[in-house]
């Protein structure tokens, strides 16, 4: 059965290739940019199966606007894709107040206001999946990187609850974790400005950045019509090889500290434990 989505962050990038995946198969989109004129492409090829919509979704009250036009178009909606996003490069120590903040509205309380905008709808029908792009780097994290992890753990975090909060709805949740891919997402990255102290480290992360295995965004796009497609979807889901490479051993480096430091945290419970 066709599906009807809602898009944010459409007009490049992985969120592009959702899109067409989408519309190829025959479903409809409500799809999201700042200048949806990007889109006229797809527009011109699939008609009204696409809605076009230009919408900033740091503005919360054109989010919900926008879900609603969505909604009237379509007669419902099946998937919701939290999408929009961009990359903030930095050693925390070079990043201003303004940048971080920026990094805070796009990535996290754009998709919070995409989410709650959605809901009403979503419950209304008694079923509906959100899937919230995060990042590798919402399990772990790289320098240089911090304001735009953090933004990813906090999505990682609220979504986490939220997939608990909504489950007796019949609403799914999942968490799309995306390693590397060969868009043209670092166009519009934004770039603390460089301290030389930090010459180096930067020097050395441009380089291992030659030497990844970077995805396909379309090979990305079909494997989220299957995601969307399924009866029982994880929470978190690796998109690419990296995730695999990398989170295991992040993860047992941390089991290993707790439990190597497990004296001094029963310390620090003050009375003796059963």
């Amino acid at each position: 059965m066709s599906k009807d989505w809602f898009v944010t962050g459409s007009s490049r990038g992985l969120g592009r290739s959702f899109v067409e995946a989408a519309l190829s198969r025959g479903d409809r989109v409500a799809a999201t940019a700042r200048d949806s004129s990007r889109l006229q492409d797809l527009a011109d090829r699939y008609g009204d199966a696409l809605l076009p919509l230009d919408l900033d979704v740091t503005d919360r009250a054109a989010v919900f606007a926008g879900l609603r036009r969505a909604k009237e178009h379509f007669g419902r909606l099946d998937v919701i894709v939290n999408n929009a996003g961009y990359g903030l490069s930095g050693a925390v120590e070079e990043l201003t107040e303004q940048q971080l903040r920026d990094q805070m509205e796009t990535n996290l309380f754009g998709a919070v206001w995409v989410t709650q905008a959605a809901l009403p709808y979503l419950r209304d029908q008694g079923e509906g999946h959100i899937i919230q792009i995060s990042s590798v780097g919402g399990l772990t994290v790289f320098p240089l990187g911090g304001g735009y992890v953090a933004s990813k753990w906090a999505l990682e975090g609220l979504s986490e609850a939220l997939a608990a909060e909504v489950a007796a709805f019949g609403i799914k949740v999942t968490l799309v974790e995306p390693g590397f891919y060969a868009t043209e997402g670092a166009a519009g990255a934004v770039h603390a400005d460089p301290d030389p102290l930090y010459a180096g480290l930067r020097a050395g992360f441009a380089e291992l950045a030659k030497t990844l295995d970077v995805g396909e965004p379309a090979a990305a796009g079909r494997a989220l019509l299957k995601l969307a497609d399924s009866d029982n979807p994880p929470l978190r889901v690796f998109f690419g090889v990296q995730g695999n490479q990398i989170v295991p051993q992040v993860y047992a480096d941390r089991l290993k500290t707790w439990a190597d430091w497990n004296d001094l945290a029963v310390e620090a419970h003050g009375r003796a434990s059963s």
